[in-house]
C-alpha cells in the first residue's frame, strides 16, 4: 500500500511542488494539504495520513504545536511528521523534535532525499542527517548540560551496552553503522534501541538522541 502524506505548508506553491514530486513515485500518495498548524489538525483527524510534512513556521498555530497536538501522548496510531525547514540551524527545530517531529529536512533538499526521508519516516525510523544533527546540537550547546552534572537515575537502567548504542544514536548513526561499529548483527542492534526506549520512556531515536545531549550523556562537539 502506498504511504499517505499531508503537505502542511502556508505556500501554495512550495505545496505544489512537493506534490508534484511525491506523486511522481509509486509507493507515496499526497491526500491532503494544510495551509497552517490548525488546518494540518482537521486534515490529520479526517485524513489519518502515515507522513505529515510540516512547516515550522505558520500562521494562527506553528508546526511545533502542530506536531505536538498530533504525536502526543493518547495518540492512536499517530502520523510520523517529517519537518521542514529553511535553515539546518534553526532553534525551532531543536522544539519540533522535543515535540515529537521524527526527524527534520531543508526545504532545498534534493527530491530523491525528500523522497527517501518520507519512506524512512513511515518505516519508523528517524530521518537525522548527522552533519545536520550535529551543526544543530553544537549551536545549542550553552542551552545543554556540560558533562560535569550527576547522571540522571533513568540511565543506571541501561546496562553497558545499551548506554554505548544510545551514545551512538544521538550521533546520528543507523542501526546498520552501529551494528559495523561495534561488530554485532542489525538485529541485535534493533534489539538494544527498543530496550533503551522503553526503560526511558522515550517514544523514538530522535527523542532517545535529544535525551542524550541533554542529560549530558554526550558533549557537544565530542567525537
Amino acid at each position: 500500500m502506498a504511504i499517505r502524506v499531508l503537505l502542511v505548508d502556508d505556500q501554495p506553491l512550495l505545496r505544489t511542488g512537493f506534490r508534484m514530486i511525491l506523486e511522481a513515485e509509486q509507493d507515496l500518495a499526497v491526500v491532503g494539504e494544510a495551509g497552517d498548524g490548525l488546518q494540518a489538525l482537521d486534515q490529520v483527524r479526517a485524513l489519518q495520513p502515515d507522513v505529515v510534512l510540516m512547516d515550522i513556521r505558520m500562521p494562527r498555530m506553528d508546526g511545533v504545536e502542530a506536531t505536538r497536538q498530533i504525536t502526543g501522548p493518547g495518540r492512536d496510531g499517530p502520523a510520523k511528521v517529517l519537518v521542514l525547514t529553511t535553515f539546518d540551524l534553526d532553534e525551532y527545530v531543536v522544539e519540533a523534535l522535543r515535540a515529537g517531529a521524527s526527524g527534520f529536512l531543508l526545504k532545498d533538499a534534493p527530491a530523491t532525499e525528500l523522497v527517501q526521508a518520507i519512506r524512512v519516516v513511515a518505516a519508523g525510523e528517524a530521518m537525522l542527517a548527522p552533519s545536520i544533527t550535529r551543526r544543530l546540537l553544537d549551536k545549542y550547546a550553552g542551552h545543554l548540560p556540560s558533562g560535569e552534572e550527576p547522571v540522571p537515575d533513568t540511565l543506571h537502567t541501561l546496562t553497558e551496552r545499551e548506554v554505548e548504542v544510545l551514545k551512538l544514536v544521538a550521533r546520528g548513526l543507523s542501526n546498520a553503522e552501529i551494528a559495523a561499529d561495534l561488530f554485532v548483527s542489525e538485529t541485535t542492534i534493533k534489539t538494544h534501541v527498543g530496550h533503551v526506549l522503553t526503560k526511558l520512556g522515550l517514544r523514538d531515536r530522535v527523542q532517545a538522541a535529544v535525551y542524550a545531549y541533554e542529560s549530558g550523556l554526550v558533549r557537544p562537539g565530542a567525537q
